[in-house]
């Protein structure tokens, strides 16, 4: 007898076959039948016409923390996703000694921008090497399945302590220390290596990440330690890293490596720079070099007060502030010299950086004083216009004028669809970068895959609903090497979502305060979404999630090697 029967549903099979109307089976975890199934199953659910495919997988997110303390892993769950990827960037929490967890929590506030009060009052620290942070996670009993990567900057930080933050150069010893502790990590069931050498990245009082100051040449050494060709997935955030630099590196190693930068993004004052990017991985991918740039398929927002600029940190005159209070600020920003360093910096940024100067990319969101109640949702670029105010003195002494209270928008990158629509489609990017389980103060791009099947595919049609659909599932299932999941197939793990293709999408961004400590994040809901099932297991119901007495997602510790997951990624 099957555990469970879905009748009548659109099935999408993640493989980019066209959709057929089907009953499908599910027994011990696993798909068991496709088609028409006769009586005899312990639970059953009429689709009623709904659409059902495997579950979202999702490459890139910084559930590290989080999951010691929430195994549901909200919101990804309800948004459709069945397995995350963490440790991206190479900001993971192990290796752990417990003299450096506060230093680490320190540095994982301000880089993800996570609740300090809330990490430090929620981490289990029941683990402090590897295999004990992956056998915490078992225990833990998440809800999604869950690969986790060994961090470029958390080796640094267990081998060099404070000095990972300071000190470009480690001593052989201190290598060989990090060599080993990448491999230990790959021998245990790390999916693979994160890194960062992005500007972008910065820690606790503006110290740089540790890997963001290494050589090049110290990445690669810890990317051979990794194994022989083939074995696991490099991620790598690349800053101003040329492609060719980083795919000569999967080249000498047979690595398959996978970049995230803000140049790839479409910038309208850089409009051709992203698509360049895009090719140049195209070209090296013909050379027999595997590399990918992981994309968001969603304008890039964050929403910031002026006590808490992140966008902004980037640029070199905020370098001495990050950590400043809020009367040390109101100084600062009232400083003359301080808003001609500022403009300078705009008037010549460091590629990478996020915000590049279009104040009609600042939005204010949410005015303090009745007064100023009539700025809402107008552009600081279209106000400075109209008042005949400079826009850099005007977003300053607005937010003086507020006590640095006032909530900006920043729609900094990927916010013309025209622009993006050609790097969305781009067959060297992989649908990614949800960051789901950071910077929860300014966004919420978990629900990216909602996004996708809602505005590209439905409302837009860059995709029909078998080529939205593989792009998030099957896709990086494949470049990723994760066996068995990323498709409805005999024999295939039981990881779907239920939804209706008419509805499908994600709501506005909310605030709660649910976090430890009682930290507050922003969160978004799914729409047309009825059903989410793990291993099986339904794990959200389309309103709530399910009470489990432990969530039926596995921690994954085999992985495919690079030529059989690229066989994988095309099977159909």
């Amino acid at each position: 007898m099957h555990d469970l029967v879905i009748r009548g549903a659109t099935v999408v099979d993640g493989l980019g076959h066209d959709p057929i109307r089907a009953d499908v089976a599910v027994a011990k975890g696993r798909i068991a039948a496709i088609g028409a199934i006769g009586n005899g199953a312990a639970e059953t659910i009429d689709a009623g016409g709904l659409a059902l495919m495997p579950g979202i997988i999702d490459i890139h997110t910084h559930y590290d923390a989080q999951v010691t303390w929430d195994p549901t892993l909200s919101p990804s769950p309800s948004l459709g996703v069945t397995t995350v990827v963490t440790g991206n960037c190479g900001f993971g929490i192990v290796p752990s000694p417990p003299p450096l967890r506060d230093l680490i929590m320190r540095n994982l506030a301000v880089v993800e921008g996570m609740d300090l009060d809330a990490l430090r009052a929620g981490i289990d620290w029941r683990f402090e090497s590897f295999s004990e942070y992956l056998d915490a996670v078992r225990r833990a009993g998440p809800y999604a399945n869950v690969a986790v990567l060994v961090g470029h900057s958390a080796v640094r930080t267990a081998v060099m302590g404070e000095d990972a933050s300071i000190r470009k150069e480690p001593t052989a010893a201190e290598l060989a220390e990090m060599k080993r502790l990448v491999a230990q990590a790959m021998d245990l069931g790390a999916i693979g290596l994160g890194a960062s050498y992005s500007p972008n990245h910065s820690g606790w009082g503006g110290i740089p990440m540790p890997s963001t100051i290494s050589e090049i040449s110290e990445f690669e050494a810890l990317v051979g330690a990794m194994g022989g060709p083939g074995r696991g997935v490099v991620e790598i955030a690349s800053g101003t890293i040329p492609v060719e630099t980083i795919a000569d590196i999967a080249g000498r190693h047979g690595r398959r490596m996978f970049m995230t930068t803000g140049l790839s993004f479409y910038n309208e004052q850089f409009p051709t720079r992203g698509i360049g990017m895009f090719d140049s991985c195209a070209a090296a991918q013909a050379r027999g070099q595997e590399v990918y740039l992981q994309f968001t398929c969603q304008p890039l927002s964050f929403d910031f007060t002026l006590a808490a600029a992140y966008p902004f940190y980037s640029h070199p005159a905020f370098d001495p502030i990050k950590a400043y209070g809020r009367e040390q600020l109101k100084a600062v920003f009232r400083d003359p010299s301080f808003r001609e360093r500022f403009r300078e910096n705009l008037r010549s940024p460091i590629p990478g950086t996020i915000f590049q100067g279009n104040w009609d990319r600042v939005i204010v969101a949410v005015p303090v004083k009745p007064e100023n109640a009539g700025l809402a949702n107008r552009t600081i670029g279209d106000i400075a216009r109209e008042t005949g105010r400079d826009p850099l003195d005007l977003f300053l002494d607005l937010g003086l004028a507020e006590n640095l209270d006032t909530g900006f928008i920043g729609r900094f990158l990927n916010a013309v669809d025209e622009g993006v629509e050609p790097l969305v489609k781009h067959e060297a990017g992989v649908i990614a970068l949800s960051d789901a389980g950071a910077h929860l103060v300014y966004l919420c791009d978990a629900g990216f895959g909602l996004y996708l099947l809602g505005h590209w595919v439905r409302e837009r049609g860059t995709f029909d609903l078998a080529e939205g659909v593989r792009r998030l599932t099957s896709h990086q299932a494949g470049l990723y090497g994760i066996p068995d999941r990323g498709r409805i197939a005999v024999g295939a793990k039981a990881d779907l979502l239920l939804f209706d293709p008419a509805t499908v999408g994600i709501s506005p961004p909310r605030r709660v305060s649910d976090l430890p400590a009682g930290g507050t994040r922003t969160l978004r809901d799914p729409t047309g979404v009825h059903g989410v099932l793990v291993n099986g297991v339904r794990v959200f119901d389309g309103k709530n999630y399910v009470r489990l007495d432990k969530g039926p997602g596995q921690v994954l510790d085999r992985f495919l090697p690079a030529r059989d997951a690229a066989l994988a990624s095309a099977a159909k």
